[in-house]
């Protein structure tokens, strides 16, 4: 028989619902940041600035898409022991 990892609430995984709804939320974000240096480009006029910011909005929907499909990775350090000192509970043992 397998043995699984016990799931803690403090690790478990949101609702796919959730999930879909953080990942829209970071793309969104990003995608409006992307925005703002397009915008800022234009308005600042020519110089190193400019294309400073012409790269960031170039290159902003690599790691948009990147961090938006970041997957949730909780994990509190916490792990079961496992090994000879581990006590189970077996059906039909008494002890006395």
């Amino acid at each position: 028989m397998a043995k699984h990892d016990a799931v803690r609430i403090t690790t478990a995984r949101s609702s796919a619902a959730d999930d879909m709804r953080s990942r829209q939320r970071r793309y969104a974000i990003s995608m409006t940041i992307r925005i703002v240096c397009f915008v800022a480009a234009v308005a600042v006029g020519p110089g190193v600035l400019r294309w400073v910011l012409v790269a960031a909005a170039v290159f902003l929907p690599l790691f948009a898409v990147i961090m938006a499909n970041a997957g949730d990775q909780r994990d509190d350090g916490f792990t079961l022991p496992n090994g000879p000192s581990t006590h189970e509970l077996m059906a039909g043992e008494d002890e006395d």
